[in-house]
């Protein structure tokens, strides 16, 4: 198949290509940035170009994607969550086809988002569109027999836990562990000090990360429940002995900001005798490098505190609809990614009903002091970060994204 802008000069010369890329949550528009970036570069090397188009985030945009659809307009999750947005998500998506039936792209790359991206994989392989998954929705999980959409609308599943390569393998899929982006990251380099002062933050307290979601609708049923976690916490130590650090994700437009500034308003007021301090800041990954634990809603945060090593207590809770379903086709023990990754409880979870503050007081009180229980959730994190690094051979340009914009490469040569 060749698209509509590509066309071959001599052996391998290429005019500019159309890729279609796209991305609907805060983790996926970050990778499918860098990817953009990585794609750009390697096709420099050659003399070559591309247009990009899709969906995705304003760092997606600012890598040089033309955003057909903003990530943000899409990124809803659960059932009920769903239904309520039906309208717009169909408008969205209507959008999205109709682009890619006027470009025709020379290949595509789907990062995670499956409710919308399966749907998007069938389109393109009606169109004969290559398609390439990156990073995999949970068909381990859950939804297995969405593998036979895999097999028919997927050209090759790049995964970036190990343990789904011979999942996808056994299932008749091409799949590929390519490593986890966030594995190669360096630590932050922000010191403490800069880091407090351009967070109104004292750095000679005890800071503790609560993390409760990209999503709105996670920032509101999350960030209560910790921010009353967060005063029974300060109310058993001395006054003024934490402060707590609320990162936002890059992802929430400005209307979505005001929400958790509105929410600790409301749940952050002080105790007699304590005094409570939350503030609101952009950098996750410093603010998990810099806090002596985190509190962490389920999802790709929970895998950069593993990363960075931060001790930390998973929490989680859907709508009863949700629960309900999830319950009965989930067929893992686990919901952390931490967890499932060592094959053992490493974090604790508390997850619907358990998630209560009383219960995450209880877990940090055991991880905040540096004691056995601290030192072997650290231990198991170290090893945890060992086994989501790919060491590629010398063919591969670098790391994880390198790898994926070198597959996306070869697939568009290939067909072309």
């Amino acid at each position: 198949m060749m698209g509509a802008s590509a066309a071959t000069g001599g052996a391998g010369t290429f005019m500019s290509q159309n890729i279609f890329i796209s991305a609907g949550e805060a983790s996926g528009e970050h990778y499918g940035a860098l990817l953009v970036e990585a794609l750009k570069k390697q096709l420099a090397a050659t003399g070559q170009t591309a247009r990009f188009f899709g969906m995705g985030g304003e760092r997606m945009a600012a890598a040089g994607l033309e955003r057909v659809v903003r990530s943000e307009d899409m990124a809803v999750m659960g059932i009920t969550e769903v239904v309520r947005h039906l309208p717009r998500i169909y408008r969205e998506f209507r959008r999205l086809k109709q682009s890619i039936r006027e470009r025709r792209p020379d290949v595509a790359v789907l990062i995670d988002f499956p409710e919308i991206h399966f749907r998007l994989a069938r389109e393109l392989h009606r169109l004969g569109v290559p398609v390439i998954f990156f990073v995999s929705p949970q068909l381990w999980a859950w939804k297995k027999r969405r593998i036979k959409l895999v097999r028919k609308y997927i050209r090759k599943m790049l995964v970036i836990f190990p343990f789904e390569e011979p999942f996808y393998r056994e299932q008749g899929v091409q799949a590929e562990f390519v490593g986890h982006p966030l594995a190669e990251l360096p630590l932050p380099a922000i010191s403490r000090e800069q880091f407090a002062r351009e967070n109104c933050l004292n750095p000679q307290k005890t800071w503790i990360g609560l993390l409760p979601g990209s999503r709105p609708r996670e920032i509101r049923d999350h960030l209560p429940e910790m921010l009353k976690a967060a005063r029974e916490l300060a109310a058993r130590g001395r006054p003024g002995d934490y402060e707590f650090v609320v990162p936002l994700a890059p992802t929430l437009n400005a209307a979505q900001r005001d929400e958790p500034r509105r929410l600790v308003e409301i749940h952050a007021g002080g105790l007699p005798g304590a005094s409570l301090s939350v503030r609101l800041v952009e950098d996750a990954r410093a603010a998990l490098f810099h806090a002596l634990a985190s509190v962490v809603a389920s999802g790709t945060a929970t895998v950069e505190a593993a990363l960075i090593g931060n001790p930390f207590v998973v929490v989680y809770r859907v709508s009863p609809l949700t629960f309900a379903i999830a319950k009965r086709v989930v067929k893992v023990p686990y919901v952390a990614m931490a967890n499932l990754i060592a094959g053992k409880q490493v974090v604790p979870e508390l997850i619907q009903n358990d998630f209560t503050a009383a219960n995450i007081v209880q877990q940090l009180e055991r991880l905040l002091p540096d004691g056995a229980p601290r030192q072997s959730m650290m231990e198991e994190l170290k090893r945890i970060r060992g086994l989501l690094k790919k060491q590629h051979g010398e063919s591969s340009a670098g790391g994880s994204i390198d790898r994926v914009a070198e597959i996306t490469l070869e697939t568009m040569r290939r067909d072309g």
